[in-house]
C-alpha cells in the first residue's frame, strides 16, 4: 500500500518527475522493496544475514566498498536492538545494504540503505520541495505499511533509508530518529 495521502503523492510526482532518484511515486516502491526484503529475510532462523555481527569490521568494509560510501551500522542497544549482521541486496538500480537487528523478544528490525537516490527534495513532501535545490535540508520521515511490516523511510543527501519492523509505529519512529541522529554524526 501507499502511505496516507497517496493520491496527492501520485499527482505531485506526475507533475514534477525527478531526473533520477526518489520521486514520491518511487518512494512508495522504495518503501515496499524495503518491507519485502524485511519480510523475506527476518523470519529465517538459520541464515538471516550474509555476514554476522561477529565480523562487523568485514561487513562494514565489504558493504562500504560495494556501496561506494562508508556503511557503518548504527548502534541501537539503547533502543533495545542488537545488530545481527547484514547483507547486500539488489535495489531499483544498484546495490542496497541491509542491516538486521533483533531485540530480546526476538522481534527483528532492518535498516535498508540505497544510494540510487538523487539528493532532490522530491520525497520530502510539499510543493516547495519539488523545486528543491540540490541540498535536501529538511528531511521528511514518511510512514508506510506493507502487510504486518511498518516502514519509516527518508532521504538524506544521496541516500535513501528505510527502517522496517513489525514493531509499533511509535517504537519505529523513535528508532528512526536515533538512526538519523547517528548517521548525521561521523563516527
Amino acid at each position: 500500500g501507499l502511505p496516507a495521502g497517496g493520491d496527492d503523492a501520485g499527482r505531485m510526482a506526475a507533475a514534477a518527475p525527478a531526473e533520477r532518484g526518489l520521486t514520491l511515486a518511487s518512494a512508495g516502491g522504495f518503501a515496499q522493496r524495503a518491507a519485502v526484503a524485511h519480510a523475506v529475510y527476518s523470519p529465517d532462523p538459520r541464515r538471516p544475514v550474509e555476514v554476522d555481527a561477529a565480523h562487523e569490521d568485514q561487513l562494514v568494509a565489504w558493504l562500504s566498498k560495494r556501496m561506494g560510501a562508508p556503511m557503518k551500522p548504527p548502534y541501537l542497544q539503547a533502543q533495545g536492538y542488537t545488530l545481527e549482521g547484514g547483507r547486500l541486496l539488489p535495489g531499483g538500480q544498484g546495490p542496497v545494504a541491509q542491516f538486521m537487528y533483533r531485540n530480546e523478544l526476538g522481534s527483528k528490525l532492518t535498516l535498508y540503505v540505497s544510494n540510487d537516490v538523487a539528493d532532490v527534495g522530491s520525497a520530502a513532501g510539499p510543493d516547495k520541495a519539488l523545486q528543491a535545490s540540490v541540498k535536501n535540508t529538511d528531511t521528511a520521515f514518511r510512514f508506510a505499511r506493507e502487510g504486518v511490516v511498518n516502514v519509516f523511510y527518508w532521504v538524506d543527501g544521496p541516500f535513501g533509508y528505510a527502517l522496517s519492523s513489525d514493531a509499533d509505529r511509535s517504537v519505529l519512529a523513535q528508532v528512526s530518529a536515533e538512526v538519523y541522529r547517528q548517521l548525521g554524526t561521523p563516527r
